[in-house]
C-alpha cells in the first residue's frame, strides 16, 4: 500500500494471534513504514519492495563493475606514463639530451590526475572495482620510479630511497598476512594519500633542484620540506596499517 501523503511504501503486517484473557505481545505496529532499504514481507507489496532491493543491488554491482570511466582513464594515463618519466629522466645518463623540463611535466600531470580520479569518482558517483586497484598501483608505482631514477641521478639519496623501499616492503607483508587470513586488502586511508601527495610534491621539486641559479636553491629547501613531511607521514601511515592488520587478525582468531 502507498501512504497517500508522502508515496512512501506502507507493508502491512499481521498482528499474531492472542486470547483475550491474556496481554497482546510486543510486536511492531502492523503497518511499517518503509524508508532506505525497503522492508521485505509476504505477499504482493513484499515482493514488489524484494525486487526493488533486487534492483538496487544490481545496478550498484553494475556501477562498481564499469571500467570506461573518467577517473579509471585518468589512472590509465598515468600508468602510461611511469615508464615515459623515468625514460626521462635517465637519458641525460646515457648520453641523451637533458628531459628534464618534460620529465616535470609529467610528474606534474601525475599529481594533477591522482588528485581528479579520486574527486571525479566520489562526485559522479563512478566509483569501481578497478579504480580501487588502478589508484593505489599508479600511486606506488610512481614513488618507485622516481626514487630509482632521482637516485641513479644523485639527487635522492640512497638512505631516504631505502627510508621509503623498507615502507612499500612492509606493506607488502602486511598484504600477504591478510590474504593469508582471507581478508582483502582495506582501502588507502586519508593519511596514506596526504603522505603521496607529499612526496609527489618532493620529488619534482628536487628534481627541479638539480640546477643552478635562486629557483633552484628554493626548490631544494621546499623539496626537502616536502620529502621529510611524506616520509614521517609514509611510515606512520604504515605502523597504523600494522596495527589494524593486527586487530583484524587476532579478532578473527578469536572469534574462531
Amino acid at each position: 500500500m502507498v501512504n497517500p501523503t508522502n508515496g512512501a511504501i506502507l507493508i502491512y503486517r499481521p498482528m499474531p494471534a492472542y486470547s483475550w484473557n491474556t496481554a497482546p505481545p510486543v510486536s511492531p505496529p502492523p503497518w511499517t513504514l518503509a524508508r532506505g532499504l525497503p522492508v521485505v514481507s509476504g505477499g504482493i507489496v513484499g515482493t514488489v519492495a524484494h525486487r526493488r532491493l533486487r534492483v538496487e543491488v544490481q545496478e550498484r554491482q553494475a556501477e562498481e563493475g564499469r571500467v570506461f570511466t573518467i577517473p579509471n582513464i585518468l589512472s590509465m594515463a598515468r600508468l602510461v606514463g611511469v615508464p615515459l618519466f623515468l625514460w626521462l629522466i635517465l637519458w641525460p645518463v646515457f648520453g641523451g639530451p637533458n628531459c628534464d623540463g618534460w620529465a616535470l611535466l609529467v610528474l606534474a600531470f601525475s599529481g594533477v590526475s591522482d588528485y581528479l580520479d579520486g574527486k571525479l569518482a566520489r562526485r559522479w558517483n563512478q566509483v569501481s572495482n578497478l579504480g580501487r586497484i588502478l589508484d593505489p598501483a599508479a600511486d606506488r608505482l610512481y614513488i618507485l620510479t622516481t626514487l630509482l631514477g632521482l637516485t641513479w641521478r644523485d639527487i635522492l639519496p640512497l638512505w631516504l630511497t631505502l627510508t621509503l623501499l623498507a615502507r612499500e616492503l612492509l606493506l607488502l607483508v602486511m598484504v600477504w598476512l591478510l590474504d593469508r587470513h582471507g581478508y582483502a586488502p582495506p582501502q588507502v586511508n586519508f593519511l596514506g594519500k596526504a603522505a603521496t601527495f607529499n612526496l609527489m610534491y618532493a620529488f619534482p621539486l628536487l628534481l627541479l633542484s638539480d640546477g643552478s641559479g635562486w629557483i633552484a636553491s628554493l626548490a631544494l629547501v621546499f623539496g626537502w620540506a616536502f620529502a621529510g613531511w611524506g616520509t614521517t607521514l609514509y611510515w606512520w601511515a604504515g605502523i597504523l596499517y600494522v596495527v589494524q592488520v593486527r586487530r583484524l587478525i587476532r579478532s578473527g582468531t578469536s572469534a574462531d
